[in-house]
């Protein structure tokens, strides 16, 4: 672009700066990740809007690297971020708000600017669709306590869950010691993500209704909508869109099981789709076609961005693969289905089926829908009191 330009870009776009970051250490925004640099200070242009920072520090020779740490800002026009890095603990800090504001003078004299890196802004339509649900009041009602997600400070509570070798990965990345200089690292917690429960329980029905609320997930998603949502539906396609950005670019083990557990939910939902919440389902395919459609990109490398999505976590034998051949099925099934939400679904089918090469049959079983009896998405049939078993 010409100079004029791209000093417009300069004076009105968010300035992230980053002082005295290691050499080697990765530094990510969005979809893109910059390889620290003796000069490097930060990264300029940045669009305003919702933007998710993260990086992993390394060992001096720049071979090894420490667990993701990652943050959600929303930030207006000409506004500085200033961080610092911290050697003792080995992550970015705030500054005082005396110095914040000395750095962003500084920042808007332009003195950093041939230290910046410029924020490629052919990628934020990319960014644009992995994120345009999630707002400020949505970080602010998600992110932990100090606003850092990471893996090295989630707690261990998923414990009988069955997990591929990736999410177990993830899981046994080393946490940080105890010792006095990790003892603030040590005290944080996880995201606030709202509970979805796995199975539906409920006191003084029959085994056959208690049977039908697990095989469509309808009601349940109700209840949480009006429980936990308010009623907005964006603001659960936000959470949906917190955590796969907190998972895939954060690496956090905590946002996968979240993202696993919303898709369950949404695709769990037989009467849903086609009747009371058609505009949701089409909203809701769009969200997850974009965040699939990212992550299993194959002329991506990890240089250029962050980790992709691999077989371990999307095998033919997973649950997405169970549960949108359950969905594919409803639709084409349906006698009566909604343009929209019909175009997306196979557009979504497509995806799958030429990044993936999953193939998608007619399913069998219980209300047309196959369960392996080991599958832990499987609808549960409770035998109450002296009543006959549920099927």
């Amino acid at each position: 672009m010409d100079s004029e330009t791209a000093l417009e870009l300069v004076k009105h776009g968010v300035t992230l700066l980053l002082l005295d970051v290691p050499q080697y250490t990765l530094v990510g925004v969005d979809t893109q990740v910059f390889s620290v640099g003796p000069a490097f200070k930060g990264i300029k242009m940045i669009p305003p809007g919702t933007h998710f920072v993260y990086y992993s520090s390394s060992t001096r020779d720049g071979k090894e690297f420490s667990p993701i740490i990652g943050f959600f800002i929303d930030v207006g026009p000409s506004q500085v971020i200033v961080r610092k890095w911290d050697q003792q603990e080995e992550r970015l800090v705030r500054v005082s708000e005396e110095e914040e504001e000395r750095y962003s003078q500084a920042v808007k004299n332009l003195e950093f600017d041939r230290q910046l890196g410029p924020y490629n802004l052919s990628h934020y339509e990319e960014w644009k669709q992995l994120s345009n649900y999630i707002t400020k009041s949505i970080i602010e009602r998600l992110e932990p306590i100090g606003g850092e997600i990471s893996v090295e400070y989630e707690e261990r509570t998923v414990t009988n869950i069955p997990k591929t070798p990736s999410e177990k990965a993830l899981e046994d990345q080393p946490k940080v010691d105890n010792s006095a200089a990790s003892f603030g690292k040590t005290q944080r917690k996880g995201c606030y993500y709202t509970s979805i429960p796995r199975v539906v329980k409920c006191k003084g029905i029959s085994g056959q209704e208690l049977t039908s609320l697990n095989l469509d997930k309808t009601q349940l998603l109700e209840t949480l909508l009006t429980k936990d949502y308010g009623g907005s539906e964006n603001l659960l396609l936000g959470e949906l869109q917190f955590a796969f950005v907190a998972f895939l670019m954060g690496q956090s083990l905590q946002a996968f099981f979240q993202w696993k557990s919303l898709v369950s939910l949404l695709f769990g939902c037989t009467e849903a789709p086609f009747h009371t919440r058609t505009q949701l389902f089409t909203k809701f395919i769009k969200v997850i076609y974009y965040q699939l459609k990212y992550g299993l990109q194959k002329d991506r490398t990890n240089e250029t961005g962050p980790a992709l999505l691999d077989n371990s976590w999307l095998s033919a034998d997973s649950f997405l693969h169970h549960l949108c051949k359950d969905f594919f099925s409803l639709v084409q099934d349906g006698s009566v289905v909604d343009g929209d939400l019909l175009s997306w679904t196979r557009k979504f089918k497509e995806l799958l089926e030429s990044n993936l090469g999953w193939e998608f049959q007619q399913s069998s079983g219980v209300d047309g829908m196959y369960f392996d009896e080991n599958d832990e998405f499987a609808p549960v049939v409770e035998i109450l009191g002296d009543e006959a078993p549920a099927v």
